[in-house]
């Protein structure tokens, strides 16, 4: 009877285990199947597509064509504007108010009105010029120089000394003043700072050569001049490319050298998670893929590429038949590189700053995620059930 009783006590816990195991087992898959609890890298496929399309709506879904391609490609770099190309072939070198200028006066006569003794030159330095533009000539007056190039100041002080003495000779030169400097800034710049400028040095390349030259990368360098207020870009190889971008810069202008500070975000199935310098001039989606590592291998779905995109109010939405919106909005941008035509399409649809590209799991991870915790629910509870056995 001992005996018996244990066998039958023995035989109840193993019933009771394998229904505490199938119980359990149950739990877990009803959990595991409504993807509460299982980690993934992102939204799926379908919630992402599950995007209502309606006349509230800030968000919309583009499937990317030949169309969509050719609509939200970036326009080419137009460059620095005119008024800084036409104006540098024939700049004058106009003097500007804070300009410091000196004058050597050679007259005709043994005792002129300027030079005494037997050199018959009269040398007048450091002369600046005044908030108003003008500068005081002894003998010649109070003359106006700003606007004037040194030639031109140098006829009006002759015109103006031949009165009082015969056949002067003016020679006119002009040192940098606080007047005629520009100011180079960056992080792309060897040394930042307020540079003189002159005639032989008043191109663009010279005066970043005369800062230490670029410390950017050449092909990610990007130069603006300010200019009163007129705002021009291009980027430093363009220089080499188009030499009339070697523009003559004028006295307060403001040049700032920074490397490309566009920025693309890359979540999900990938082999990077992480803001990701752009690196180029251009880049595509299918670039951007393949600069952070390309699809997870393991994981990835390659049905499922997305770049996501914010709008802004007011612009003008190309590709999808939608004109001007009110709000800002967020566009995401289909790719499925399974499709004939999905790589040249990847390969030909430009990035922006600040999008994301975001690449989702494969179905079938789920799945694998899901066994996964049921064999070791299953594997948990079997251990349970030996450990009470044997306590027993």
């Amino acid at each position: 009877r001992a005996m018996s009783s244990e066998r039958n006590g023995s035989y109840n816990m193993k019933q009771l285990f394998t229904r505490m195991t199938k119980i359990l087992f149950t739990i877990v898959l009803v959990s595991a199947l409504g993807a509460c609890g299982l980690p993934r890298s992102g939204p799926k496929k379908a919630e992402l597509l599950d995007v209502k399309m309606d006349k509230y709506s800030n968000t919309e879904i583009v499937v990317v064509d030949e169309n969509v391609t050719r609509a939200v490609a970036l326009p080419a770099d137009s460059g620095f504007p005119h008024v800084f190309v036409d104006g540098s072939s024939s700049a004058p070198d106009q003097i500007r108010p804070g300009d410091t200028l000196s004058f050597t006066i050679y007259e005709n006569v043994d005792d002129g009105v300027l030079s005494r003794g037997n050199s018959g030159a009269a040398t007048l330095n450091a002369l600046q010029v005044d908030e108003a533009g003008f500068i005081f000539i002894p003998y010649a007056g109070r003359i106006r120089a700003a606007g004037n190039t040194p030639e031109a100041l140098r006829r009006i002080i002759t015109n103006k000394l031949n009165i009082q003495t015969p056949q002067p000779q003016v020679l006119v030169q002009r040192a940098p003043g606080d007047g005629a400097t520009v100011s180079i800034l960056g992080d792309g710049i060897a040394s930042q700072g307020v540079y003189p400028i002159q005639r032989s040095s008043r191109r663009l390349m010279e005066m970043l050569a005369t800062a230490g030259g670029i410390t950017a990368p050449s092909e990610v360098a990007r130069i603006t001049v300010l200019r009163n207020h007129t705002k021009g870009e291009i980027w430093f190889e363009d220089i080499y490319d188009r030499p009339e971008f070697d523009i003559a810069l004028y006295a307060g202008d403001r040049v700032l050298v920074q490397r490309d500070p566009r920025v693309f975000t890359v979540l999900g199935a990938t082999g990077l998670q992480a803001n990701v310098p752009f690196g180029m001039r251009h880049l595509s989606a299918l670039q951007a893929l393949a600069q952070v590592g390309g699809l997870d291998g393991s994981i990835a779905d390659p049905t499922g590429l997305f770049v996501i995109r914010n709008v802004q109010a007011k612009s003008d939405i190309k590709g999808f038949g939608r004109g001007n919106h009110l709000s800002d909005k967020t566009i995401i941008y289909v790719l499925d590189l399974t499709k004939p035509n999905g790589v040249p399409l990847a390969r030909n649809f430009d990035m922006r700053d600040g999008d994301t590209l975001y690449v989702t799991e494969a179905p079938y991870v789920q799945w694998t995620k899901t066994l996964s915790v049921l064999v070791g629910s299953v594997r948990a509870a079997r251990t349970a059930g030996l450990t009470t056995n044997n306590g027993l």
